[in-house]
């Protein structure tokens, strides 16, 4: 019986590697040329295969996109995932989240970002193809709620504010534009920018009874 299913695994095998070679040519000239000079031509060029070959897997730029930005909103949550099971309480949970998230937006995420928000045809279709993305946020939506609700119940964190406030406070300091600011002109690093948040939106939600 191996004998029969093991070609169809080598198989498989091959057409995801081939599709990450096409995804990866495609984030590449998204990220050099944009999407309206972005071709299916070009990237099979990249790839070293057939135009028809890229349509087997994509049925067109568009698709993509889309796939690209599935892709990294996955490897946002294994990150995610990863990380914050290392800690081992509600404030050392979000803290890794916070950092997760955060330094995901200052790579390669960042770029991505910014070249959809000042794209008006590839900003509209995210915007169409919203729910295929709102699912996947909602989770990193609900971990922050969870967390947050976990460490009001222990005292880690004001009892008095509306979770909902908080979750959305967490998500307001997600600002392309504050980092551009902040690095480009302020010369600052990422990594200093980060620290600075997190200590900023800890302090603000932190139970100070008592003290």
């Amino acid at each position: 019986m191996q004998p029969q299913t093991a070609p169809r695994s080598l198989k498989e095998k091959q057409r995801q590697e081939r599709e990450a070679l096409i995804l990866q040519a495609a984030e590449e000239m998204l990220l050099e040329k944009g999407y309206h000079e972005m071709s299916i031509d070009e990237i099979a060029a990249r790839v070293g295969i057939a135009k028809g070959t890229v349509y087997l897997h994509f049925a067109s730029k568009e698709e993509l996109v889309l796939a690209l930005v599935g892709r990294d909103m996955q490897k946002l949550l294994d990150l995610i995932e990863s990380n914050v099971t290392q800690e081992t309480t509600p404030r050392g949970k979000l803290g890794a989240l916070f950092e997760t998230i955060y330094r995901s937006f200052f790579d390669r995420h960042l770029r991505m970002t910014y070249l959809i928000n000042n794209s008006d045809e590839l900003h509209r279709l995210l915007e169409e193809k919203k729910p295929l993305k709102r699912e996947k946020w909602d989770r990193v939506v609900l971990l922050v709620q969870t967390l947050l609700e976990e460490g009001k119940a222990n005292g880690a964190f004001d009892p008095d504010l509306p979770t909902s406030v908080m979750v959305s406070a967490f998500f307001s300091l997600l600002s392309q534009r504050s980092y551009e600011h902040l690095i480009i002109e302020e010369q600052r690093s990422p990594e200093d920018v980060v620290r600075c948040l997190k200590r900023l939106y800890f302090k603000s939600i932190a139970n100070t009874k008592g003290e």
